[in-house]
């Protein structure tokens, strides 16, 4: 595998409109640039990443005239419409 391609320094920004929850996951492996079986193999430490999670609240200032959005009317199946099964339609009687 080739060696990730992130650098020092690098960072990902969002703004979060509502609650969330995140998840943060790394290889074990380090970035897998060097092999972790084999003759050659060697520790994966040397290249692993540190990550770093930084958490800010705003001014309320800075949120003048902003408002949340409305929660969304999800109802499952990301979606779709699935159909209804022979069993549990009804006699068009």
């Amino acid at each position: 595998m080739k060696a990730c391609p992130a650098k020092k320094g690098d960072f990902l920004e969002f703004f979060a409109e509502i609650d969330l929850l995140c998840a943060l996951s790394t290889c074990p492996g380090g970035d897998l640039s060097v092999p972790l079986w084999g003759p050659d193999s060697r520790d994966p430490l040397e290249v692993c990443r540190p990550l770093g999670v930084e958490v800010h609240r705003l001014d309320p200032a800075l949120l003048a005239g902003w408002s949340s959005p409305e929660v969304a009317a999800y109802r499952g199946n990301h979606g779709l419409t699935l159909p209804t099964p022979p069993w549990e339609q009804k006699d068009p009687a």
